[in-house]
């Protein structure tokens, strides 16, 4: 007989803790080291972040609770709501997460209420239809990852030809990782009729895409910064172009689905590394 897990256990699993506190350090870094440092004791900053945090936690459980049948064989050990949780209160729970996420970020300004309630709306629909749709899906949730970046220039209005370079790096590199979870769970979502890029093309078409995306946003990076002058290009090197050369290779070598895991974890060390060599630009 498993033991049952504490519901503070649950609900860390449930709304990846782990990564809310990456989107709460993004948009404090994008704030304290792009915009100004003065930002960080603001107190919007952190109705801004709250926000944020809240209405990703809402997006997790929601989407839990749609694949339930499809993580038990994907994912079985994730597995929480149903198991662990009602699917009622999982449900509960993720409206009441929702509406105050939106409901902070129109005390911000309507353009933020806007935006929370318009990304609530789309991680929902991702849950319960795109994400089972061909890279309609992965695009939505790579959006809503750079939107995550952007909020902080709705806050200030800075101006940051930086902000808008991050927010690029953190939409492809999301972009890129949600095709490869795709890749990863191939045999789930085959199961349950998902017509996912993998699924459709196979394997190798869809590593390539990646790939493409990949050159886009290296393009778009050195582009951006020549055109504004914004950083040396000797910065991109240690802090960009090496990790984006490993994680090509990474994937390029994937072929189990625990190479694919390991790939999507590196996307994230990336994303992490991105988010953390803001301090050295200001």
């Amino acid at each position: 007989m498993s033991h049952r897990p504490s519901i503070v256990s649950v609900l860390i699993r449930l709304t990846r803790f782990g990564n809310l506190l990456i989107i709460g350090l993004t948009q404090y870094c994008t704030a304290g080291f792009l915009v100004s440092p003065e930002t960080l004791l603001d107190g919007r900053l952190l109705l801004l972040a709250s926000s944020t945090i809240l209405i990703a936690a809402a997006g997790y459980i929601i989407n839990d609770y749609y694949d339930v049948k499809i993580d038990l064989i994907n994912k079985p050990e994730r597995v929480v709501v149903g198991k662990w949780l009602p699917r009622r209160f999982a449900l509960l729970l993720h409206t009441v997460l929702s509406l105050a996420g939106v409901a902070i970020g129109f005390g911000l300004s309507w353009f933020i209420g806007v935006v929370n309630f318009l990304s609530a709306f789309l991680l929902w629909a991702y849950s319960n239809q795109l994400k089972r749709q061909p890279f309609v899906g992965n695009l939505a949730i790579g959006l809503l990852t750079g939107a995550t970046v952007l909020m902080v220039e709705a806050l200030y209005h800075s101006h940051s030809v930086l902000i808008y370079i991050y927010a690029l790096f953190a939409f492809f590199i999301t972009l890129v990782r949600e095709l490869v979870k795709d890749m990863e769970d191939v045999k789930g979502d085959n199961t349950f009729g998902c017509k996912t890029l993998p699924i459709l093309w196979g394997i190798r078409p869809t590593k390539q895409l990646a790939y493409a995306v990949l050159v886009v946003f290296a393009l778009l990076v050195i582009l951006l910064n020549v055109l504004y002058e914004a950083l040396p290009m000797l910065f991109f090197l240690p802090t960009l172009f090496i990790p984006l050369a490993w994680l090509t290779w990474r994937l390029y070598r994937a072929d189990t689905k625990k190479d694919f895991y390991q790939v999507s974890q590196w996307c994230k060390a990336i994303m992490l590394l991105g988010v953390l060599s803001m301090a050295f630009v200001a």
